[in-house]
């Protein structure tokens, strides 16, 4: 093993000044991988892929960490490509709004470096810490994507590094996209397996002159989905619809708007009124609301539905005893399963319910046991255009293999 270790180690240590074995908190899912190499540069991304691929070693690429663990473990995992040393903010051009960033630069930094110039990023930390390339591999968004839409509908140019070593770039300043595909939205929510991003660009928005949240208390799924249309129907132009539904006992729905003072103080007003007089206004968000609902050792779901399954799958979530957090204004939602001996029954329930409302439940993250137990993406229509992707751009199936959709 430590012979084995140290060629793997020696495979790329020409390609990369920053390699070392790996030890037990490089754990991809639980599979430790052999070394670890951490890259400062694109091209130097490029070399290290190169080597890895002249040994015919497997590679996971890694942000920050903190989601190696969602997805199916790795079936091999050689080597880890950490680009948490390319953090930089490269270019901030703020009268076009654009920001072009490395892929290990962490969200809240761009968000800081934007704000300076009264702008953001529409894309939420939901889980904190995290990259810019780890949200991009795992399609994460928050509250805010009822207002722009998720990273595939920000991202407007990517660089990434293909298994072989083979620099691509789409979008932004580089008009020409690779062999036909769109490559931005292709390595969105791949979880690493199609290319190593190491660098994007996004579409910026200004930072609105004031912001409030509107929250009022629900207590049966019914309200929560009649206060819901109210919003969506009115004219109110709601930046963030969002449901928290625990376990057991009221949950709360809540409603952000933002914009110039005198026509938000005024949205507030009519909002208020739509959702009664248990209504509260105030600027800071509701407790939670930007993070998942889960904690460590629960099983992580991601719902998705009609606007109109709202109290369906709120009514199956009850059942199931999950905690759902998450958007009733587009229909995306996540939820939480407590025990992870019942976990493969709640699955069972959302994953009906879903379904039944045009939509899908997939596991993010759950303990081993539960993962061995159930099938964690269920049902996908296109996993066979999904493979012939991965055979594109990986024939030899070397990064992240098993991780994502029909063992891709």
């Amino acid at each position: 093993m430590a012979t084995a270790l140290g060629n793997t180690v020696e495979a790329v240590a020409s390609a990369c000044e920053d390699v070392r074995a790996a030890g037990p908190d490089d754990q991809v899912d639980g599979v430790t991988p052999g070394a670890v190499a951490r890259p400062r540069s694109t091209e130097e991304v490029a070399e290290v892929m190169r080597a890895a691929a002249s040994h015919g070693l497997t590679v996971v690429p890694r942000g920050r960490g903190t989601k190696m663990s969602w997805g199916l473990p790795p079936t091999s995992a050689d080597l880890v490509v950490d680009v948490s040393a390319m953090d930089q903010v490269l270019d901030h051009q703020a009268g076009d709004l654009i920001v072009d960033t490395q892929a290990g630069a962490r969200l809240d930094e761009v968000q800081r470096v934007v704000g300076g110039q009264g702008q953001r990023l529409l894309l939420d930390e939901t889980v904190p810490g995290a990259s810019i390339g780890g949200t991009l591999a795992a399609n994460t968004s928050g509250r805010l994507r009822m207002v722009a839409g998720a990273a595939r509908d920000l991202l407007i140019g990517v660089t990434v590094v293909r298994a072989d070593g083979v620099v691509a770039k789409a979008g932004g300043r580089v008009v020409k996209n690779v062999a036909g595909y769109d490559l931005g939205k292709l390595v969105i929510g791949s979880y690493g397996t199609l290319a190593v991003v190491t660098e994007a660009v996004f579409r910026l928005h200004p930072v609105p002159e004031v912001q409030r949240w509107v929250t009022v208390p629900v207590d049966d799924v019914g309200t929560a989905y009649e206060l819901a249309q109210a919003v969506v129907h009115s004219q109110a132009v709601p930046q963030a619809l969002e449901i928290d539904w625990p376990a057991s006992g009221a949950g709360a729905l809540s409603v952000l708007l933002g914009g110039k003072p005198d026509g938000v103080e005024a949205r507030v007003e009519a909002v208020s009124e739509l959702l009664g007089e248990r209504a509260e206004t105030g600027e800071e968000p509701p407790s939670g609301g930007a993070t998942y609902p889960w904690e460590s050792g629960q099983t992580a779901l991601k719902l998705t539905f009609t606007l109109s399954g709202l109290a369906g799958v709120l009514g199956s979530a009850r059942e199931a005893g999950a905690h759902v957090r998450g958007s009733a204004g587009t229909g995306v939602a996540y939820a939480a399963l407590p025990d992870p001996a019942t976990a493969g029954d709640g699955l069972d329930l959302l994953r009906r319910a879903c379904a039944a409302h045009g939509g899908t439940a997939v596991v993010l993250d759950a303990p081993p046991e539960v993962k061995q137990a159930v099938d964690v993406w269920g049902p996908v229509p296109a996993v066979d255009l999904m493979r012939r992707v991965k055979d594109q751009f990986d024939p030899e199936h070397r990064l992240s293999p098993g991780r994502f959709v029909g063992g891709i």
